[in-house]
Order: structure tokens, then sequence, then C-alpha cells
């Protein structure tokens, strides 16, 4: 067997093992590589160098286990679509946590890697599709700068997975720095046992958050405090991109402030607040201009869990969380007009600040304005070009910001340089991530592999990229976007 250098020092399994059970993947008749991320393995410690790809491709199959690896599938619960629900790795099997050589943790874990006891009745494994758009949204997110899990690999298993139609298998290698969710701490207070809602407290406190625990004489209030912070720095990175994940349940909120889980998420091309993609989501619950107020009501579903362990007295404990809970909105609004700010090169604060990001806003929704590609136009040293352009009330607005602009305490080259790394020039569009996806699933990856090469250095302009810049035609617009199992 390959040895390509994996350290494991898995502490989940410290926990009670409600938490967990104890299962390995199941075989898979003919595992082939069709994805090996080379820089995260580096960045992993890992060297496959020395390894075939028949031999890769067992370890990511999971016909293989590494040394040390301790397989377990996690138990969880989750509010979907504001419904809650008892879950679990379903389908998805942690191999163990990872040390890599600056000492960082990361959960390794196999995706579709065939049944477990929280299967629910499904078969536990996944197919090509969904599991390259999870490698092609993970690293697109990572790229632009943005927390998020990453992928390793994508193996094709050789077997036929019947969906609506029979759909070639395969299994995604997630690295995280952890999997627990909100609907971790759901599913332990829904067990109305103290001991194992304490240690997950403990264990996550430890964690995610050392210093900070420390630093506080709560460490329930700790523990929110930083999610909720982290989810506000998460939110504003999505909004600043045009990012929508489309099924924002508590089982895809994670307690390391990563983005996880890729299934109906999609970029706006032009630029609406109520935008959703999901198929799923009929009410627009997960729309683009709503993920704020859907992270602050996840987050309130973690404070009712962490209540016992916040005081004694219930009262007492909602007098406390209460507040922080009320104060979310101030938070991320602060990070969210700081982030418009750099969008347009903003430094320091003025009054009018605010009114000049909703009215270009405003102007964009009303103009059908590409998102992605305003904010671009807008960072070049000269007035952007096009007949939108031209309208009297965007050179009105142009005209405010410009004097706006001058009222900067450092020059316009610092502010244009502020917005070209804060307003990338590539995203991966849905037409192209589509069209990538219908190529792999016929057998050719190598617009999955140009795809993920032009969202390598997204906030730089190359000739190679020019084709992943353009909005969709009128015939190449994706409407809706599906979960994928």
């Amino acid at each position: 067997m390959a040895d390509i250098g994996f350290h494991f020092d898995t502490t989940y399994t410290g926990l009670p093992e409600a938490f967990f059970t104890r299962v390995g993947p199941v075989s898979v008749p003919a595992p082939e590589m069709v994805l090996f991320n080379g820089p995260l393995a580096e960045q992993l410690g890992l060297d496959a160098s020395q390894s075939s790809q028949a031999a890769l491709a067992a370890i990511f199959a999971g016909n293989q286990l590494p040394d040390g690896a301790d397989p377990l599938a996690m138990a969880y619960a989750g509010h979907q679509f504001g419904h809650f629900t008892m879950l679990g790795d379903g389908r998805a099997v942690l191999l163990g946590e990872h040390l890599a050589p600056d000492g960082s943790r990361h959960d390794i874990q196999l995706k579709g890697s065939g049944r477990t006891p929280y299967s629910r009745g499904g078969d536990g494994r996944a197919v090509l599709g969904p599991m390259l758009r999870e490698y092609i949204i993970s690293e697109a997110l990572h790229g632009l700068g943005i927390p998020s899990t990453r992928s390793l690999a994508v193996v094709k298993t050789g077997e036929r997975v019947a969906r609506e139609a029979p759909l070639p298998g395969a299994i995604l290698t997630r690295v995280a720095g952890s999997h627990i969710r909100v609907g971790t701490f759901e599913y332990a207070a829904a067990k109305r046992d103290p001991a194992l809602l304490q240690a997950l407290l403990d264990y996550t406190a430890e964690r995610h958050y050392p210093s900070w625990q420390d630093a506080h004489d709560n460490k329930a209030v700790a523990v929110l405090t930083q999610a909720m912070d982290r989810q506000a720095d998460l939110i504003v990175h999505w909004l600043r991109v045009g990012f929508i994940h489309g099924v924002m349940n508590t089982d895809n909120m994670t307690l390391s402030g990563e983005s996880i889980d890729f299934g109906p998420c999609a970029f706006m091309d032009a630029y609406d607040p109520a935008t959703v993609f999901s198929s799923i989501d009929q009410q627009g619950r997960y729309a683009y201009g709503n993920q704020p107020w859907i992270a602050q009501w996840n987050l309130a579903r973690l404070a009712e869990c962490l209540l016992p362990l916040m005081a004694s007295d219930v009262d007492a404990a909602v007098a406390i969380a209460e507040p922080l809970l009320k104060g979310f909105p101030a938070l991320y609004h602060g990070k969210w007009l700081a982030m418009m700010r750099a969008k347009l090169g903003l430094f320091g604060e003025q009054a009018d600040d605010e009114q000049l990001v909703t009215d270009l806003l405003e102007w964009m929704h009303a103009n059908q304005a590409d998102f992605t590609n305003t904010f671009r136009e807008l960072s070049q040293e000269n007035r952007p070009d096009g007949e939108r352009y031209q309208q009297d009330d965007f050179s009105a607005w142009y005209t405010r910001w410009q004097a706006r602009l001058a009222q900067n305490s450092k020059p316009l080259k610092s502010s244009l340089c502020l917005m070209r790394n804060s307003n990338p020039a590539v995203i991966p569009r849905n037409h192209k991530v589509e069209e990538a996806l219908a190529a792999a699933e016929g057998g050719d990856v190598t617009r999955v592999e140009d795809l993920l090469r032009a969202l390598e250095n997204p906030y730089k302009e190359t000739g190679r990229d020019a084709a992943y810049r353009s909005p969709p035609a009128a015939g190449e617009r994706v409407h809706q976007t599906f979960c994928g199992t």
C-alpha cells in the first residue's frame, strides 16, 4: 500500500460514543483517479510523487486505509429549511484528523464512501458531477480568500449509481478544520444529557477557540460570541463575491467558520438580492440577500442549545444570550459596510458612504448589471465604457464617487489596488461550471482542469482566463441548480 505521509491524531473519538459510530468505507470495484490537489497535498505535508495512480485511487476510494486511520461516521442533527431532523453522516466517513507539518489539524473525510448507520435508507454513494462541483466551488472559495473546506481528491468508483438515471459513482476527499456543526450541538441538546453537551462544548472550545476560552469566564458565551463573529465574517465574504450557498441549514454551519457542503450553490451574475438558484428553495429562504439573517437564525439555534451551560437558571441564561444575538445585525452591518468600502476603494469613514453603496447597488439591480464585472470595471483607472455607464443616473453617482475618492487619506493608486484585491476578475460562473461538469460526466475532465486553473488567481486578469470572465449569453443562463447526491 502507498504511504503518502498521513499523520493521524484523531481526538474526536475522545468524545462520548453517542457522537459517532466507528464504521469503515465500503470498498468499490474499480477506483480511478480523476483529480488530485497537488498544492493542497503539499500544504498538508503529503507526498504522492512515489505512488502510482492505482495506489492513490485505492486510498482515496477507501479500499486501502492509511496507517493510523480510525474511520467513523459522525452523528448530528439540523434544521433543514426550518424543520428539525436527526441526521448524521449517511454517506461519509471521517478517516481521522491529520496533523500538517505546521501543526494545524485537518479532518480527512471520504464523501460518497458507502452506507453508515445514519444513511436513513440511502445508498451511501455519491455521483461524479456533484463531487466535481464541490471540488470546483470549494477550491474557488479558497482562491478568493474565503474560509472553506477544501478538496483533496476525486475518485471514480467504477460503479453506476441509481439516481434519475444511472450515473458514474465518485468519492470526494474533503479536508476541513473540523466537521463540528451547529447541528452537532442540536444533536447533543436533543439527547437531553447535560454531560454530552458539556463534553462537546469543552471539545469545541479547545479545538477552535483555545485562546478565547482562556480569556472568558463563561465558556458557552465564549463559543457563541466567536461563532457569531466568524459567521458574520463568512457571510460578508460570500456577499462580497456574489456567492449563494443555497442550503444554509444548521447542519451546514460549522463552528470553525468554514464554508461547507456545495450542492445547489451558485454565483450571482446580474445583481439581485432575491437571487435563488436552488431547485428546492421554493420560498427563497436562502436567497443571496437573506443569508445574513439566516445566519442569525442558525446562531439562535446554537444559543438555545447552549443555554443550560450559560447559567443554571433558564431566565438568567436567556438574559445573557438574548443581547448577544440582538447584537448580530450591528456586528454584521459593520463588517458589511467595511467590505463595501473596500470594493469601492474607500479609506476611512464618511457619513454618506452607505448611501453611496446602496445607490450603486440599486442602479445595478435596476439595470441588471453583472455583479462581478461592474465592480471589476470600476477598479480600472478610467471611467468604464459601455452604454449603461453613459446613463445620467450612473454619471451622477460616478461624480459623487470620484468626489469621495478625493477625500481618501491615500492616493488613487492605493484605492485601485484595494479594489482589485477585493473584486475578483474570475468567479466560477454557473454556465462554465455546468459546461465543465457535463464534459466530465462524458469522460472529458480537461474542462474542469481548465476552469480550476482559471480560478487559482481570481484577482489577476490574464489572457488565459478571458473566456471565464464573460456573463452568460441568454441561451447559456443557468436558472436552477440541484443538490445532487
